[in-house]
């Protein structure tokens, strides 16, 4: 049986790893190039073929990935006379691996239907790390004939894949899963603070948290900054974790959900951003919680 032919919008750090496993499967790939040329280039190398617009890339394939930052990027892929809704092709596929709003997800998805076109939300769990080596956890929004479709595409690069419902329902699980996260870097980081000030070294924390029932995978990548200094453990930025935290601030107000843990977060990551520090990444919020309690960042300058 031919193998559908899949589209990958947004070659990130997150996009590339998907791509590359999605040609380990067999699948054949088309990319569209942004602004890094790298990763574009590297899959190019590696058999995908290089289309030069969203038009082109929706007249070969039959199901197209989206991975960029938020709503707004979405809405100008799929939107517009250059976009998917325009130029993809009845009964092709539209898979947003990206972490939106879900109420612009609600609308893209009926936009594209109106054309033929499906819709799934399957924002992603892991790291690029777990991009690369296809371990990547997604929750999926779909129609019950579009996941069929797409199951095989999605087992290609990821390894836990779980079907939530109706098209939103991904978006939003992202959200509470990324808030449930946000929430954690937030403690972590602020506890230590408390910590350092009390005369305890973070070593001395990680000898009990990290052997705890608190420790998890999320304090391993996290910690991995703080004691090791490796930035690349957990590269997920400020902006990102900001951007998301506002997403759930809007989930919230529109189900008339009371979320008053959920602000203080949300703020922690406002605040870094504020300071123009909006490109770092997730664990380095530890340094900036430290610096704000008259103390030296520790992350900094571990090798």
């Amino acid at each position: 049986m031919t193998k559908p032919t899949v589209g990958l919008i947004g070659v990130g750090l997150m996009g590339h790893g998907i791509g590359l496993n999605i040609l380990k499967a067999g699948f054949p790939l088309v990319v569209v190039a942004h602004r890094n040329r790298g990763p574009v280039e590297d899959l190019v190398a590696q058999g995908a073929t290089e289309a030069g617009s969203i038009a082109e890339m929706s007249a070969a394939c039959d199901i197209i990935h989206i991975c960029v930052s938020g709503s707004p990027q979405v809405e100008a892929v799929i939107g517009g006379e250059a976009g998917l809704a325009t130029h993809a092709k009845p009964g092709s596929i539209v898979i947003d691996c990206s972490t939106a709003n879900p109420v612009s997800t609600e609308q893209l998805a009926a936009i594209l239907a109106e054309k033929g076109i499906g819709m799934a939300d399957a924002p992603l769990g892991g790291t690029p790390n777990n991009a690369a080596d296809g371990t990547l956890a997604v929750m999926v929004g779909a129609e019950d004939a579009v996941f069929a479709r797409i199951e095989p595409v999605l087992q290609a690069w990821a390894s836990n894949i779980v079907h939530l419902g109706p098209v939103g329902l991904g978006h939003k699980m992202k959200l509470i899963n990324n808030f449930m996260a946000m929430g954690n870097a937030a403690l972590l980081s602020e506890a230590m603070a408390v910590a350092r000030k009390s005369g305890l070294s973070t070593e001395q924390f990680h000898q009990v948290i990290g052997s705890s029932r608190m420790h998890n995978g999320f304090y391993d990548t996290f910690m991995k900054w703080t004691l090791e200094g490796d930035e690349n453990a957990h590269r997920f930025s400020i902006t990102n974790a900001h951007k998301d935290m506002r997403y759930l601030s809007d989930l919230a107000t529109s189900v008339g959900a009371v979320n008053p843990l959920q602000s203080a977060i949300r703020n922690n990551f406002g605040a870094m951003e504020a300071a123009g520090q909006g490109e770092k990444f997730v664990p380095m919020l530890a340094d900036f919680i430290a610096v704000m309690n008259g103390l030296d960042p520790e992350g900094d300058g571990k090798s």
